[in-house]
């Protein structure tokens, strides 16, 4: 890297830095107090508190670093163009094309990152947070509280005398059917998840069936008992499964499209922010809060109303109809110019 990419680099990430940390607080902060209200529902500690924050972290990057980044490389060319140190550059042979060669290659190794971000990255993440949180309504069915009467596990009544965090001690169950009672008695318990199923493993214990002219008894070591919860815990799908009904499902395509251009807005727009940065500000002084603030309005705008077209086709339109008008507005303004 030459010594005029390294100083704009540096200029760049100062601002860049300033503005992302910024950016990323307040969004998560907003992020927070959604999971605030799920927590109403389940009751989770502060280490589940920042599980359920690190899979909402994908959706926090593609919201903050593609709107950061265009703003950053705006403010910081305009920020070198009021202190003349443009015009240094291009009186060294730095000129407006090497800028722009630079940045597109720092915004499409960015782009590349945010394309993965949407394609695995967040629907793992959404994925594994709806287990999460089934998981843990589950689990709220039946929490059994030790010494307390009249409790169910499924279709068992269940009676305690000591438990701790997922396991129990001291444990008695009895369930009644038209043929027999049952009745389950066992040292320790805990609770399992595996494959989606909530379960109560029974350790060390006896379980006697009663009908009307035999008792049988049976003495284990290991018993598991799956609960009827009356609700499923979701599973997670392979990246591929998820995105194959895209075409079909018209919210996941709109999100597909929503997402995806976002990703993509850090390339389209790099042009945009050369043009609106790089300036004679003697003459140039002010216009570029107000341009930075169209760009990003008219390229959401442009999203909102044609992500209900064809997924592939909506991106590919309205990424090239972008990437071209920048391009156009950076040759007829910077170009000519400089």
């Amino acid at each position: 890297m030459s010594k005029s990419n390294h100083y704009l680099l540096s200029q760049f990430i100062s601002v860049f830095g300033s503005l992302f940390f910024t950016l990323f607080f307040i969004t998560s902060v907003i992020y927070f107090i959604q999971i605030a209200r799920i927590t109403s529902v389940i009751k989770i500690t502060f280490f589940e508190l920042g599980k359920l924050y690190m899979f909402l972290l994908p959706k926090v990057l593609i919201f903050t670093m593609p709107i950061t980044f265009f703003i950053a490389l705006a403010i910081v060319l305009f920020r070198l163009s009021r202190e003349n140190e443009t015009i240094v550059l291009f009186s060294l042979g730095f000129s407006p094309k090497k800028i722009a060669k630079f940045f597109l290659s720092v915004s499409f190794l960015l782009s590349a990152f945010l394309i993965i971000n949407v394609l695995i990255l967040m629907p793992l993440s959404k994925e594994l947070q709806a287990n999460f949180i089934d998981y843990k309504k589950a689990e709220a069915r039946f929490n059994i509280e030790a010494t307390e009467f009249g409790q169910k596990f499924s279709d068992w009544f269940v009676f305690i005398n000591d438990s701790g965090k997922d396991y129990y001690k001291d444990i008695v169950m009895y369930s009644q059917s038209e043929k027999s009672d049952r009745i389950v008695s066992a040292n320790e318990a805990f609770i399992r998840a595996k494959q989606g199923e909530i379960s109560l493993e029974l350790k060390n214990g006896k379980a006697y069936d009663a009908a009307k002219d035999e008792i049988n008894q049976l003495d284990f070591d290991t018993m598991l008992l799956r609960a009827q919860i009356g609700g499923e815990v979701s599973g997670v799908e392979g990246i591929k499964t998820y995105w194959l009904d895209m075409f079909e499902d018209k919210k996941k395509a709109k999100d597909f499209v929503f997402y995806m251009l976002i990703a993509l807005f850090p390339f389209a727009t790099t042009l945009f922010a050369l043009s609106f940065g790089i300036v004679t500000y003697r003459y140039e002084r002010s216009g570029i809060y107000f341009q930075i603030s169209l760009t990003i309005l008219s390229y959401f705008a442009a999203v909102m109303l044609l992500q209900r077209l064809h997924p592939i086709g909506s991106v590919i339109l309205i990424f090239g109809a972008a990437f071209t008008l920048s391009f156009v507005v950076f040759g007829q303004k910077i170009l000519k110019r400089f």
